[in-house]
């Protein structure tokens, strides 16, 4: 997982690149790299560390300026990060010089047998043996660069976006991608072209963008239309041209000290933009395309399965709940990554979500296309417009969540769980599996929530204080029952992504079976025990905690009094519909997990060893 950006114009390359890799950086941040070309001389600069510490290394070595360049800000797979496995990296003749995000799976069969003409390689990459392996091809075919991409391309097992610059073609960039994605910002007259990871980096110059598929490169060229052929047979792709929706606002803090912040305080915004056009409270209406035009196979579908990684699968185990509950559709819950590897039975009849935040997670779009090869219907649930996800499966909704740069998802799972809670609502009403009078009462509920979530907001200074008793603690226990036992796990992962703290979230009545070994007085335990059907439950787990001296940070519904009575701390969530309760609960729960990190002095945006989106298995 790594981000990549390239400009190919008339202005100066490198504040255009340098600025686009700060924008990637949630993509990967363990190494960052540029390449110019002045017309004469490949300069490259490249360090391990953040694009900051890259900037200083230019400083240093004074890099001439370009019209033509390429960067990239490195999540490690192959080779460990430092200054020599950082990307670019320059062929053998010092003639090629190329960025990569994905793994080749073969580099090391394609290296030997390259080690055997005389390639001596410098890094521990695959990427290295990438752009030899394009040299080769070019030298000893005697073809240009766009065709020695191809021919290697083809011959190299993986994923890849890359970008490659040839210093005896000065005036052209190849493109190529499979599993991973790769935007190019198309400039007024075809003047100027941008290559990006996505289109943050570019979006203040142009609105135009191409996205290319699997298998496809593009040769581009200043002041000539972009030639995007198939890498398998090279026949020839005529290029849709995408107007961008995103603005520069969007990616900015807004006066906030960290995305993360700024994300999870845009929730109430970010859930009105999801249901706006599709919930139509006066009129009793969900009006969802993606639904409405597959509503026959939606409501014959013998089960759903819902396959997502991390944030996503939480939301997805919230969505069993409420479909199982609403529409009475089986729903079983599955890992991408476990999903795609285990021979999984799948027929015509299942109907499989793929939710992702960014549309791109390499596990994700497998298990897509393994349950397209049997024959199941596919829906989508994603955020960014364009994504490969949006455009393998065959029908699907957008969150409209707006960009999310913080590594840890917040507005990512609650905007799923709205889409998802919208379609379940939808498939109900037309099963007949829901009153009429309980359908409109749902409506209303899920309207009111962005506001309830406004409220909910006002608790940071408590959570504040909270978090500051708890900033040291080794461990912690995250508890919920039914909807909330989602809200649990996705607790706990928040605070063990920026925190670095170990938690763990369990069923409630799982931590007879074996946690409950763990309480001890320097324990905390954070319990969600909102009014539910479960809620004498709650109250006998919790219980069972304090008997064992454990801490209780518990989330409550207003008014509660039994819980505050045996809670060390308590933090009250506005009264909601069980079924959408999690998008509630979860608020206080991301609060805290961004102080007690911030406390910590951890990068709370960018969580070690992790990216935004895994584009690489």
């Amino acid at each position: 997982m790594c981000g990549i950006t390239g400009y190919i114009g008339y202005r100066n390359a490198y504040p255009i690149i340098i600025n686009g890799l700060k924008r990637l950086e949630y993509r990967g941040y363990d190494s960052a790299g540029v390449m110019l070309f002045d017309g004469t001389n490949i300069n490259v600069a490249k360090t391990k560390g953040k694009v900051s510490d890259l900037e200083e290394r230019v400083a240093e070595q004074i890099i001439a300026d370009g019209n033509i360049g390429i960067g990239h800000t490195r999540w490690a797979t192959h080779g460990v990060p430092n200054d020599v496995n950082s990307h670019p990296h320059i062929s053998a003749s010092g003639e090629l010089v190329i960025v990569h995000n994905g793994i080749i799976e073969n580099y090391d069969s394609i290296k030997k047998e390259l080690q055997t003409r005389g390639y001596v390689f410098k890094s521990d990459t695959d990427t290295e043996v990438l752009v030899n392996l394009i040299e080769e091809i070019k030298k000893k075919n005697k073809v240009k660069l766009g065709q020695a991409v191809q021919i290697a391309l083809n011959q190299v097992v993986g994923a890849y976006a890359i970008a490659v610059f040839d210093r005896n073609k000065p005036d052209e960039m190849v493109v190529a991608r499979l599993g991973s994605p790769i935007a190019i910002g198309v400039g007024k007259e075809f003047q100027e072209y941008f290559v990006a990871s996505d289109a943050s980096p570019f979006i203040e110059y142009t609105k135009d963008a191409i996205y290319l598929e699997d298998e496809e490169m593009a040769i581009i060229k200043k002041g000539r239309k972009v030639h995007v052929r198939k890498i398998k047979d090279d026949s020839f792709v005529d290029p849709q041209i995408h107007e961008l929706k995103l603005n520069l606002e969007q990616i900015e803090k807004g006066g906030y000290d960290h995305f993360m912040l700024k994300e999870i305080h845009e929730q109430p915004r970010a859930i009105i933009d999801t249901f706006r056009g599709r919930l139509l409270r006066s009129e009793g209406i969900i009006k969802m395309s993606g639904v409405e035009d597959n509503m026959k196979k939606l409501l014959n579908a013998d089960r759903i399965i819902i396959a997502a990684c991390g944030t996503s699968w939480h939301a997805g185990l919230v969505a069993e709940y409420i479909f199982e509950e609403f529409a009475r559709i089986p729903v079983e819950v599955e890992y991408a990554s476990e999903f795609r590897y285990r021979n999984p039975v799948i027929s015509e009849k299942d109907v499989l979500i793929a939710i992702s935040q960014s549309g791109e997670t390499a596990d994700t779009l497998a298990a897509i296309k393994l349950a397209k090869s049997k024959g199941a219907f596919v829906f989508g649930v994603c955020n960014v417009v364009g994504s490969s996800i949006a455009r393998e499966t065959d029908a699907g909704a957008y969150t409209h969540a707006g960009p999310e740069i913080g590594v840890a998802s917040t507005k990512a799972f609650t905007t799923q769980i709205t889409v998802l809670a919208l379609m379940a609502l939808r498939l109900a009403r037309a099963k007949g599996t829901m009153s009429s009078s309980k359908y409109r009462l749902y409506l209303q509920e899920i309207e009111l929530i962005p506001a309830k979530i406004e409220r909910l907001l006002k608790v940071d200074e408590k959570v504040k204080e909270i978090a500051e008793i708890y900033q040291h603690v080794p461990n912690c226990l995250y508890l919920g029952r039914g909807f909330n036992f989602p809200v649990a796990l996705e607790g706990a992962l928040k605070l063990k992504e920026i925190s670095y703290i170990h938690a763990e979230g369990y069923p409630a009545a799982e931590m007879k079976h074996g946690p409950i070994a763990l309480i001890d007085e320097n324990m905390p335990v954070i319990v969600i025990a909102t009014d539910s059907e479960h809620y004498e439950k709650i109250v006998s787990n919790i219980q069972e905690i304090k008997s064992r001296k454990g801490k209780i940070i518990a989330i409550v519904t207003e008014g509660d009094h039994v819980v505050k009575n045996l809670a060390d701390h308590v933090i009250e969530i506005p009264y909601v519909e069980e079924a959408f309760s999690p998008l509630l609960t979860t608020i206080p729960l991301q609060l805290l997990s961004y102080h007690i990190a911030v406390m910590r002095g951890c990068n709370v945006d960018q969580p070690r060893n992790l990216a935004k989106s895994v584009t690489v298995e």
